[in-house]
């Protein structure tokens, strides 16, 4: 066994990625314990403040996704009781799940992102939804790509070719979220690039190429064996590989992450266009970091082991 005790995964939380979350804290688990570690899992309820107070993990992994696992809150937590925990603080955390925010930081860091309008409800609804979804289109062109500004897992998210089915998305942005992201759709190759410090400074897992058999990238395709083709390594050439890693490490640096992340890009022209990134990425048999850990020779359980181990040793 291990020599790092007993560690804790968060996963649940009630979020609409919940069902998502618990099923990378169960994989998560099941990869620390092949590698030697006493891991167990639990929800962030109210009763985890006294569980952990009363017997103190060594360390904790966050797996929750969406709201309070990657805007900061579970970290602030983390950080009130005095447990060490893999990943980004709480600061860091609440700039990265801001899409709009993440973008004009990665920006001003010289990385391309789609252009893009971010909105409340409110403004749609004091200006006139019309006025202003005619105005979006003339100024970004279509197609168009609509999401929440703050969310996960292409919830409320819907690619717009046509003008008239940008109000429908829209309806279904908002029920995930008060803000919208309007970006113009940048066409070209879909991959997501995992980074992984340890210690020695951010580095980039091989980029994977996200290939939908059918629609979008949406939840259904992101969960469902069998809806996606993934190519690993993408299937990029030589620069545009390079590009992409550098990007994805440029967002991690940017953004003040530590220990691991994922950044989503649209690679077109040789360029990488970033998307978002994810400070909790899915550990799912259909998530893209356990794909690249596996491509590049990495076991999962062994990378998180030696990311808590990292943790513990500096303690928070």
């Amino acid at each position: 066994m291990s020599d790092l005790g007993h560690v804790l995964i968060l996963a649940g939380g009630l979020s609409p990625e919940r069902e998502v979350s618990l099923r990378s804290g169960a994989r998560l688990r099941d990869a620390l314990r092949e590698a030697g570690v006493d891991a167990d899992t639990a929800d962030a309820d109210a009763g985890l403040i006294p569980a952990v107070t009363a017997d103190p993990p060594s360390a904790v992994f966050p797996a929750i996704h969406g709201a309070s696992g990657e805007d900061g809150s579970i970290q602030e937590i983390l950080t009130l009781l005095g447990v060490p925990y893999v990943g980004a603080l709480p600061d860091a955390c609440r700039f990265a799940f801001d899409k709009p925010a993440a973008k004009a930081v990665v920006r001003a860091a010289g990385l391309a992102t789609p252009r893009s309008v971010t909105l409340p409800k409110e403004t749609f609804h004091d200006l006139g939804a019309g006025a202003v979804l005619d105005r979006i289109v003339a100024t970004l062109g279509l197609p168009l790509f609509v999401k929440p500004a703050r969310g996960g897992s292409a919830l409320g998210a819907t690619l717009v070719s046509a003008a008239e089915d940008l109000p429908g998305a829209m309806i279904s942005c908002f029920a995930y979220g008060d803000t919208a992201l309007i970006e113009e759709c940048v066409l070209g190759t879909e991959v997501a690039v995992g980074v992984i410090d340890l210690g020695r400074g951010p580095g980039p897992l091989p980029a994977v190429e996200i290939r939908p058999l059918a629609g979008g990238y949406d939840y259904a395709a992101r969960y469902t064996p069998g809806q996606t083709e993934f190519h690993i390594p993408a299937r990029l050439t030589p620069a545009e590989s390079k590009a992409a890693a550098a990007a994805a490490v440029t967002a991690h640096r940017a953004l003040g992450l530590r220990d691991m992340s994922r950044t989503d890009l649209i690679v077109a022209a040789g360029e990488p266009y970033f998307l978002e990134v994810n400070v909790a990425p899915g550990m799912t048999e259909t998530s893209t970091l356990p794909m690249a850990l596996d491509a590049a020779g990495r076991s999962l359980g062994t990378v998180c082991r030696d990311l808590l181990s990292q943790a513990a040793g500096r303690g928070t």
